[in-house]
C-alpha cells in the first residue's frame, strides 16, 4: 500500500472514531436509550474484557482469512471484532453479575464507525483486500488494475448508514423493542448484509461457495435470534 494510500486510510480510521463518539455522545445527549442503556460504567473490568476480546477477534479471524488467501501477514476484521467482543463480554457478565443486554450505547457508534471505516477501504484500493470480485455492471470501480470490480465497501457503508438511520428514528419515536434489543438487531442486521456482500468479495472459499466470513456471520446471526428471542421470553414473562 502506498504511503498516499495509507494516509487516507489512517485518516478515515481516525474519522470512523470520531464519528462514533461524536453519535454516542448525541445519543445519550437526547436520551433516547432510556433505562435501556446497562453498561456497568463503574466497572472497567467490563470495558478492559470488552477491548481485549475485540482486538483478539479482530486479528484472529482477519490474519487468519489473509492466511487461507495465500497472504501470511497480519490481519484485522470488524466481524472478527464483533465476534470477540460478543464472545468475552458473555463470558464475563455471569461472573460479575450482570444481567441483561449491556449494548445498547454502542450500536449507534458501531454504525456509523463502520459506515465511515468502509470508505477508508475503498480509497485505499487494491493493497486493502476488501474490493470486490469483477462485475460488468456500471457501477463497477477500477482499483488500478483495469479491472472493474463491485465497491462492496460502498455497498456495507451504505447497508450500516440506512440501519443507522432506521434505528435513529425507532429509538427516537420510543420504541422498547428497538431500545432493549438494539445491540442484537445490529449484530443480525451486520451480520446478513456482511454475508450478501462476501459471495462478491474475492477471499478463498472454505466449504462450497462460502469462505471464512460467511461462517462468522452465520454465527453472529444465531447468537442475534437466539438473544432476541431470549429477550422476548423473559419481557413476557415479567
Amino acid at each position: 500500500m502506498t504511503i498516499s494510500r495509507m494516509l487516507v486510510h489512517t485518516c478515515f480510521d481516525l474519522l470512523a472514531w470520531i464519528s462514533a463518539a461524536l453519535m454516542g455522545w448525541f445519543v445519550a445527549r437526547r436520551r433516547w436509550l432510556g433505562v435501556a442503556v446497562r453498561t456497568p460504567r463503574s466497572d472497567p473490568f467490563y470495558f478492559i474484557v470488552l477491548a481485549l476480546g475485540a482486538i483478539a477477534g479482530a486479528i484472529l479471524f482477519g490474519s487468519a482469512n489473509m492466511g487461507l488467501a495465500g497472504r501470511w501477514t497480519l490481519g484485522h476484521s470488524i466481524a472478527g471484532a464483533i465476534v470477540g467482543g460478543v464472545v468475552a463480554v458473555e463470558i464475563y457478565k455471569p461472573f460479575a453479575g450482570i444481567k441483561g443486554s449491556t449494548g445498547a450505547q454502542f450500536v449507534a457508534p458501531l454504525a456509523i464507525g463502520i459506515a465511515v471505516g468502509r470508505l477508508g477501504c475503498f480509497f485505499a484500493g487494491l493493497p486493502d483486500y476488501t474490493y470486490g470480485t469483477p462485475t460488468a455492471l456500471p457501477w463497477g470501480v477500477d482499483f488500478g488494475d483495469g479491472v472493474p470490480r463491485h465497491p462492496v465497501q460502498i455497498y456495507e457503508s451504505a447497508a450500516m448508514l440506512l440501519f443507522l438511520g432506521v434505528y435513529l428514528t425507532r429509538i427516537a419515536r420510543g420504541s422498547e423493542f428497538v431500545r432493549a434489543n438494539g445491540f442484537y438487531l445490529f449484530v443480525g442486521w451486520y451480520a446478513l448484509q456482511r454475508f450478501a456482500w462476501e459471495f462478491v468479495k474475492p477471499y478463498p472459499a472454505v466449504v462450497g461457495p462460502l469462505n471464512l466470513f460467511h461462517f462468522v456471520c452465520i454465527v453472529l446471526v444465531a447468537y442475534s435470534l437466539f438473544m432476541l428471542g431470549r429477550n422476548n421470553d423473559l419481557r413476557q414473562a415479567v
